[in-house]
């Protein structure tokens, strides 16, 4: 096996499932990884957690660490049980909770994930965007504000920007040095603007993204997502990325060119969500390096990027 120091430093930032998914396939690879995790969620219990004892919501960070530990079967699915009985404890993953306690001991979020990371002996390194609490904004088209990662969606209206509160966010010196150091940039996938954007969107962050001089690429969602990219196509996942940083930074795109079932089309349908279009010309015009390949894996109904496969994509990219 590769001598670790050796070894390519692939950077993936996001959140969400689809961050984890995409972990879960690279993991096996001799690759260098570290993902930068959004702690902009506001909801279900990360949210309470937030609000109740001031530390950053840990549900994003604990999805990652579960994806990336190396543990037995039982011990994942223990750190990942969710409590469906008892007020106080309803909801609640018992992950979010020890995150909570650990945060609590140490003194520190970021402290917190390290310690859990050797305690689920995780391939790779985890890092939180900011070592606090940010609240996601989104400024419609009609220009009126929604705050909150969890109701930006359910706005019902079309978003023109996001943007972060307090400006004075520092991202870990961690965090940079892992950009300024990687060989591979991944983006995604993940919900555009309360996944993907919140991480770019903390100062520095997104700067030295722009700058870093990584191959960067970003993984398309496979369908589009009501109240974020309703109608989007894969251009326009990409213009928007470009627009928020103000910088035209992704080399590659990874899209699915597989034709999605039309039952799934049909139950996707009633959440007004359809397969993104993969606008080729337009992607060409912005100058990207266009990758496409079958993708998708459909599990209990619900349409997912095939893990095996963009894992081995992105591991081509590399070697």
């Amino acid at each position: 096996m590769t001598d670790t120091a050796n070894r390519p430093k692939v950077v993936i930032i996001g959140g969400g499932t689809g961050l984890s998914v995409l972990l879960r396939g690279l993991k096996v690879y001799p690759v260098d990884i570290t993902a930068i995790v959004t702690v902009a969620d506001d909801g279900g219990s990360s949210g309470r957690l937030r609000d109740e004892l001031k530390i950053p919501p840990p549900g994003d960070i604990r999805n990652v660490l579960a994806a990336l530990s190396d543990v037995e079967p039982l011990v994942e699915d223990l750190f990942q049980h969710r409590f469906n009985k008892g007020n106080s404890l309803t909801g609640h993953s018992l992950g979010n909770l020890i995150l909570a306690a650990m945060t609590n001991i140490t003194g520190d979020f970021f402290h917190a994930v390290r310690e859990m990371s050797k305690v689920l002996n995780v391939r790779g390194k985890v890092l939180p965007a900011a070592n606090r609490s940010v609240v996601l904004h989104a400024e419609m088209e009609d220009g009126s504000i929604v705050s909150g990662e969890s109701k930006i969606p359910y706005s019902g209206k079309k978003i023109k920007r996001v943007f972060l509160s307090p400006e004075s966010i520092e991202p870990l010196e961690e965090t940079i040095e892992v950009i300024r150091q990687a060989d591979l940039i991944l983006l995604g996938p993940g919900s555009l603007y309360t996944s993907i954007l919140p991480n770019l969107l903390v100062p520095k962050i997104g700067d030295e993204v722009c700058k870093a001089k990584a191959k960067k690429v970003y993984i398309c969602n496979v369908m589009t997502q009501a109240g974020e990219t309703l109608d989007f196509t894969a251009s326009d996942h990409v213009k928007a990325l470009n627009e928020h940083m103000k910088c035209t930074f992704i080399d590659t795109i990874l899209v699915n060119d597989e034709e999605i079932p039309d039952m799934m089309k049909a139950l996707y349908a009633e959440e007004l969500a359809k397969p993104v279009y993969y606008d080729i010309e337009a992607l060409r015009d912005l100058g990207l390096e266009i990758v496409h390949d079958k993708i998708v894996s459909y599990e209990n109904n619900v349409i997912r990027h095939d893990t095996v496969k963009v894992a081995k994509l992105l591991y081509d990219m590399i070697t």
